[in-house]
């Protein structure tokens, strides 16, 4: 029987696999290194850029969403993945599905930035 863990003990395991899975999307998925290190240099752009606060924070908001959809997406290839390895119409369709996603939300960063900042 699994034992639940409850108050501070459940807060540190769950920040501690909330931190291993990031370790694992970073080690594993180039197109997330690439999103870290967009985020990393436009985070400063964004803090020295003259847009009031609100703008401040949709900028930095629609980075941090394509870092989540990416890491939701890397979520479902790594379970299809794991599910089977053969081509298969779901699982091809699940995956695009999550790629779609990871897109929109490139579209969305990339509009917001260009409306805010030009």
């Amino acid at each position: 029987m699994i034992t639940k863990r409850s108050g501070i003990a459940r807060i540190f395991y769950a920040t501690y696999y909330s931190f291993k899975g990031l370790r694992a999307a970073f080690n594993s998925e180039a197109a997330f290194r690439q999103e870290v290190v967009t985020l990393l240099v436009l985070m400063p752009v964004a803090f020295l850029a003259d847009v009031s606060n609100v703008e401040r924070i949709l900028l930095i908001a629609t980075l941090l969403i394509v870092l989540i959809t990416e890491l939701l997406n890397t979520a479902i290839e790594k379970l299809c993945d794991h599910v089977s390895t053969d081509i298969h119409l779901l699982i091809g369709r699940a995956k695009d599905i999550g790629s779609a996603a990871v897109f929109i939300s490139l579209l969305l960063a990339g509009f917001t930035w260009i409306s805010i900042l030009w």
